[in-house]
């Protein structure tokens, strides 16, 4: 699960580093900032998640949450994106892009706590029964 923290925090902050070539300079600019924030406090919930697991963990659900809200709001910018409306450049898609790793890994870390739930309560099951 660190693993995939890791690789989603670094993929936005790599995205946010293409957006500089791809977009114009004051898009671009603004891409990266969210990017960098977004992407670096993602990386950061995986170094807490060294040291303790679950605060790390919940850390970057929190995160992922905020960004596949964040991006939802993108999703007309997409539409018209995908119907030939080219104003905003590659923007909508870079968008699109870091919402959907946002929303796989939000999907990550809570089958996480539900199997960690599961195995608690099969455990405290197993104490009482002794």
């Amino acid at each position: 699960m660190r693993f995939y923290i890791f690789c989603s925090g670094l993929t936005i902050i790599a995205m946010g580093g293409a957006a500089m070539y791809l977009l114009p300079r004051p898009q671009s600019v603004e891409f990266l900032e969210g990017a960098l924030k977004l992407g670096g406090g993602i990386v950061i919930c995986g170094l807490f998640s060294i040291q303790m697991k679950w605060h790390g963990l919940i850390g970057a659900g929190i995160l992922a949450l905020l960004g596949a809200a964040r991006g939802l709001g993108n999703v007309p910018g997409l539409a018209k994106f995908l119907t030939g409306d080219r104003s905003h450049g590659t923007a909508p898609v870079l968008e699109a892009g870091a919402t959907l790793l946002c929303l796989l890994l939000l999907m990550k870390v809570i089958r996480a706590l539900y199997q960690e739930r599961l195995r608690r309560m099969l455990e405290s099951e197993e104490q009482e029964s002794e």
